[in-house]
């Protein structure tokens, strides 16, 4: 049974499919650039998901054939010919700094600490803050055709949305900086060569195959994947000392629910585990 969540905009859709909750880039014609709406639609969807206790896995996709194509550069040159003011921001120096600040929180670092999984399924291009957007994702997986690039170099910017933080930690600091000087596009396979992207899927059918990829995601324990996410995001930032003292309490939280009985019950039946979040 397919829900939808109220975003506040058509440029960013939000759905419920079974155990999954669906996130959609919607503006096509501009292949799916980001706009103030967006960053209002995330700071409506993520929430409503984090709180539904059917949302087990979060993905978020794009229409019309591309993921998302990062900031609207034809919306850029078009207030830069109009004096430099964009509708809905700020005009001062400083408070456009935090306002973007303040956008990059509502979407990068919400979908990096979401309590939930977050698999980004990319049909097509991801570029600029778009690619920075999916690499806030705990999973990417690519369609055949899906092209990747920094982008930034090519229109006399130096990034945004946490794309140095999360290439940095994905692909190490020299190739990082290769990549966000050169601005090379890549394609599937070299993204998944260099574990950008973690599977690649066929383009037919992609969007359906990405679906069922995060429904057997969903169909794991929850309790436990949150509190794996929890470890591995604080791995980031801590020594191992400090990782084994954190650990040790999820693990007990973990094997104190009713999702571990039943896995353990499961494994000795020889029989498949079902997971109920409790």
């Amino acid at each position: 049974m397919t829900r939808t969540i109220d975003t506040g905009t058509d440029d960013l859709l939000a759905r419920v499919d079974g155990n999954v909750g669906i996130i959609t880039f919607n503006r096509p014609d501009r292949r799916n650039a980001l706009s103030n709406a967006i960053y209002h639609g995330f700071d409506q969807a993520l929430p409503a998901m984090a709180l539904d206790p059917e949302v087990r896995v979060i993905m978020v996709t794009g229409a019309g054939g591309a993921f998302c194509a990062g900031g609207d550069v034809k919306g850029m040159n078009e207030a830069n010919q109009a004096g430099g003011h964009r509708a809905g921001q700020p005009d001062g120096l400083e408070d456009r700094v935090a306002y973007l600040r303040h956008r990059q929180r509502q979407v990068s670092l919400a979908l990096h600490e979401h309590p939930k999984p977050v698999v980004a399924a990319l049909p097509g291009a991801a570029a600029g803050s778009g690619l920075s957007i999916a690499l806030a994702a705990d999973i990417r997986l690519a369609a055949e055709r899906a092209i990747v690039v920094t982008a930034f170099a090519n229109v006399g910017a130096s990034g945004d949305f946490g794309g140095s933080w999360f290439r940095t930690q994905l692909v190490g600091t020299a190739k990082a900086k290769e990549l966000y000087f050169t601005s090379p596009r890549l394609s599937a396979e070299d993204a998944l060569e260099l574990g950008i992207v973690n599977q690649v899927l066929p383009d037919d059918g992609f969007d359906a195959a990405a679906l069922d990829w995060c429904r057997s995601l969903a169909q794991r324990a929850p309790i436990a994947q949150r509190l794996m996410k929890e470890n591995i995001n604080r791995a980031l930032h801590c020594d191992l000392a400090t990782a084994l003292d954190a650990e040790a309490p999820n693990m007990v939280r973990a094997m104190s629910t009713s999702d571990h009985r039943e896995a353990a019950a499961a494994f000795v039946e020889k029989r498949s585990p079902t997971f109920t979040g409790d």
